[in-house]
């Protein structure tokens, strides 16, 4: 039987590890009392690099056609681009960049907070960065967590990453009329999905030509 032994540093980085993501659970905690104190809905907006978030959020944003009454915290390695182009739907938007960090935690959102005009504010979208690995360890007290995937990633990206998609209440299959060509089987994937989360309903979306969006403004409990 081969035996691997443990090294002081590694099972130092364990505990730190669990340090953090205590930590962290606790700063969530902290930012989901504010939202609830300001009457704030919170969703957090996760998926891969390209699978279509920041479209999924303008898409969205001009259904509801809340102006200023909706804010965005859009996170991203680096440059503004998602966010300059969330912004031209009208909705506040405060930008993060992580530089190396593969997402979002708790305490970016306090500070992002800090930042916010509360005044008339009803709904808060938070775009974390693309990924389909780290996200989903480190909630950022949002009310609600949408996982965005795309026929383009392939068939078998739900079943690879089944812990995000656990984490999700609604999960989103972008750029479904790329399905054919990508010869991706759709309902394949929602039994995937649903073997993985069968309380989180599937919704296929073209976030560029609106199809599907109505259903999960609907499925987050929104208004048009």
């Amino acid at each position: 039987m081969k035996v691997i032994k443990s090294k002081g540093p590694e099972i130092f980085d364990i505990e730190l590890e669990k340090d953090l993501l205590a930590k962290n659970r606790l700063l969530a905690k902290r930012n989901r009392k504010i939202f609830d104190e300001k009457g704030i809905l919170a969703i957090d907006i996760m998926g891969s690099i390209g699978s279509g978030k920041t479209s999924l959020i303008k898409a969205i944003l001009r259904r509801l056609n809340m102006g200023k009454n909706v804010g965005v915290i859009a996170g991203d390695l680096t440059t503004t681009i998602d966010a300059e182009r969330i912004k031209e739907e009208g909705a506040q938007v405060i930008q993060i960049n992580t530089s190396k960090e593969c997402h979002l935690d708790a305490n970016l959102i306090q500070q992002a907070i800090k930042k916010m005009r509360f005044e008339g504010l009803k709904l808060l979208f938070i775009e974390n960065v693309g990924n389909l690995i780290c996200p989903g360890e480190f909630p950022l007290g949002a009310h609600k967590r949408v996982v965005v995937t795309s026929v383009t990633e392939g068939p078998y990206t739900l079943i690879k990453h089944p812990y995000i998609f656990r984490q999700a209440d609604v999960i989103v299959l972008n750029k479904i009329d790329l399905a054919r060509a990508m010869k991706v089987n759709p309902s394949q994937l929602e039994k995937d999905a649903l073997r993985i989360n069968p309380h989180a309903p599937l919704i296929k979306t073209n976030a560029l030509s609106g199809t599907g969006i109505q259903r999960v403004i609907q499925s987050l409990g929104l208004k048009t």
